[in-house]
């Protein structure tokens, strides 16, 4: 019989954690509320309570308190897994509102936010311009009498099809794209962000600009928002001043009259009410995880957070490369380095954020960089100058095309033996459900050619001065 791991969680981090448990032969018992799954896992109410076991310093045992239908039990696991993620409570920050308590209409989360239909001829006011908010906004244009966005601090809106119609991720989270940010002057990186980012449509022109151009904060994925704010149907507006009893004064003087609604789509925050909040957090109150995953400080590896960090990567391949990275250093066949590395890797990192998000409790990271350095501890990153001496055909679509999930089952444990061929057809896979009308062969992108535009054009240009001096 393997340990015995508590899995905090069911969602994909959940889920991700238990098929790792079960490839490395652990014994995962999710908790959750929810019943019984097909009577693979167990599935309690509540878990109430987690403490190290009196002898944790020698075992690494947990004592996991779980309550259902008001009883209390307790068992002992080798190892936590908390898979809860940070969007966890609905944060609705009403006190940084003045005059919010006065406010006759509706005021309510975006969670709670469920259809467009209730809200036909009503005025309403969205306060975030983040995913939720922008969906919202854009989806209650279409019924709602006026829709306005409240925004302190603007950011990019990014489409889901990028450029000649292919998806956005496929082009723009690859490993050259990642080589040039991290190797480029500051100056060139950030002016090609930026580039990248207007390439749609210039965001001054539309009000969403943010007040920090250069920080590689998340991204707005939404294709409608442009095209409600065009056609008026929907508005941007500053940070809110103040409310009256029936409207709200924007801080740059203008008034929004008349409104029924307020929702607040301002994010969610996380906690740990289970948890001794020693074992994870600092004195600030700022979680303290090596690579996002281990608290740094513990006798023994036996907790691992799965789902705490957030970059335009795709979420299932992130949480599973951490599960796999997590369960091996709980079964032992991965070691932690000393604690004295793993916070002064911290620091390192917290540095990076500032840099690049503009603040140090972020959960953000940069999508490849993160991957590859998770791989590289139970050696599953591929090796890339290798790849171009061995197999360059292969090589050319894993560096330059998407950083897709297969390339960290290429090699190392869980290697899969149709790893190469997925990649190597991963566009034909993409391009076939648009291809729904026949109109000749999907075409591929061209990997290699939007960059040798992208380099010869310069070039070109500098010849040609040169030529006429």
């Amino acid at each position: 019989m393997g340990k015995r791991v508590a899995i905090i969680g069911a969602g994909v981090s959940g889920l991700a954690s238990i098929r790792s448990c079960l490839e490395e032969g652990l014994e995962p018992t999710c908790f959750e509320k929810s019943e019984d799954i097909g009577g693979l896992w167990k599935f309690s109410t509540l878990v109430s309570g987690i403490n190290k076991h009196p002898d944790f310093s020698i075992t690494g045992q947990w004592d996991v308190t779980t309550e259902r239908n008001g009883k209390k039990e307790s068992a002992i696991f080798d190892a936590v897994l908390i898979c809860s993620g940070h969007h966890v409570y609905p944060n609705l920050p009403k006190e940084s509102f003045p005059g919010l308590k006065l406010f006759k209409g509706k005021c309510f989360h975006s969670q709670e936010y469920k259809e467009p239909g209730i809200f036909k001829g009503k005025r309403v006011l969205v306060l975030g311009l983040g995913n939720s908010g922008c969906d919202i906004a854009t989806e209650l244009s279409h019924t709602a009498e006026q829709v306005m966005i409240s925004s302190r601090s603007g950011s990019w809106v990014m489409s889901r099809v990028w450029d000649d119609g292919y998806p956005w991720d496929m082009l723009f989270i690859t490993r050259f794209e990642t080589f040039l940010k991290n190797n480029l002057p500051t100056a060139i990186s950030d002016w090609w962000y930026i580039k990248q980012m207007n390439a749609r449509f210039k965001h001054e022109n539309y009000g969403l600009m943010p007040l920090n151009r250069a920080l590689r904060k998340e991204p707005v994925f939404n294709d409608e928002l442009p095209a409600c704010i065009l056609c008026g149907t929907l508005s941007i507006k500053p940070n809110v001043r103040e409310f009256t009893e029936t409207s709200a004064i924007f801080e740059d003087g203008t008034v929004f009259e008349a409104i029924d609604c307020v929702i607040f789509a301002t994010g969610y925050s996380y906690d740990y009410p289970f948890l001794d909040e020693s074992i994870i957090k600092s004195k600030n109150n700022e979680v303290i995880l090596f690579k996002g995953i281990f608290p740094p400080k513990l006798e023994k590896p036996t907790m691992a957070v799965i789902g705490f960090v957030q970059s335009l990567g795709a979420t299932i391949p992130t949480v599973d490369l951490q599960a796999r990275w997590a369960v091996r250093v709980i079964k032992g066949t991965c070691t932690l380095p000393s604690v004295t590395d793993m916070m002064d890797d911290i620091d390192k990192k917290r540095g990076k954020k500032l840099k690049w998000f503009g603040t140090s409790k972020t959960v953000q990271t940069d999508y490849i960089t993160y991957m590859d350095e998770l791989a590289s501890f139970i050696g599953a990153k591929p090796n890339i100058p290798w790849l171009f001496l061995t197999d360059p055909k292969l090589a050319v679509e894993v560096f330059f095309g998407p950083c897709s999930p297969y390339q960290f089952r290429l090699v190392g444990p869980g290697k899969w033996p149709g790893a190469r061929n997925a990649i190597l057809t991963q566009w034909d896979r993409t391009l076939k459900p648009t291809k729904t009308r026949a109109v000749g062969n999907p075409q591929k992108p061209c990997l290699l050619c939007r960059w040798v535009r992208l380099f010869v054009l310069p070039v070109l240009f500098i010849a040609v001065f040169f030529a006429l001096i």
